[in-house]
């Protein structure tokens, strides 16, 4: 029997399914405390020299979740040590893209239900219109005569025009 394929999810991954977790008010705080915060850091919530964690910084933008599952996913993403250290640009970066596509994803999703609304909403009209008293009207459709069947009362010698001969062939 075959091994099956075990599927690793990296870092970046985890660190999406992260933040697609988070509730959307804590996603805006987030990126907008990223984007304003001279100092992330990984590894820690703080350190002695006014870094901040990215949960901490949408913390102070108003945002009120602690969630343990992004704090891992990101300190391993950044592969954080047991010291804290400040952020590299292309982690904040990628932090902040996929906040971003996040944020993006949440609103298209909203986007396709005012559609699918709209749709039915369009549906419902179209078949009120359609027959507003709920009756149903038909008329009796005249067919000219070229399209009348043809009724033929001869015999199939007749018909076949042989007159019940049949020829043989010489052989």
């Amino acid at each position: 029997m075959p091994k099956r394929a075990h599927i690793r999810t990296g870092p970046v991954d985890d660190l999406r399914r992260a933040i697609d977790c988070l509730p959307t008010s804590t996603r805006r705080a987030m990126l907008e405390g990223v984007q304003a915060n001279a100092r992330i850091i990984a590894g820690a919530y703080v350190d002695g020299h006014g870094g901040v964690c990215p949960m901490l910084a949408a913390h102070r933008r108003g945002a009120r979740t602690n969630f343990l599952s992004f704090a891992r996913a990101w300190d391993r993403f950044a592969r954080a040590g047991r010291r804290a250290r400040s952020a590299t640009e292309r982690e904040l970066g990628i932090l902040v893209r996929q906040l971003q596509s996040s944020l993006l994803g949440e609103e298209q999703c909203d986007l396709g239900r005012a559609l699918a609304e709209h749709r039915q909403l369009v549906w419902r009209r179209q078949r009120a219109q359609a027959d507003p008293t709920g009756t149903i009207r038909a008329a009796r459709l005249r067919v000219s005569s070229s399209l009348r069947p043809v009724r033929a009362h001869r015999s199939v010698a007749a018909a076949c025009g042989a007159g019940g001969e049949t020829s043989q062939a010489s052989g």
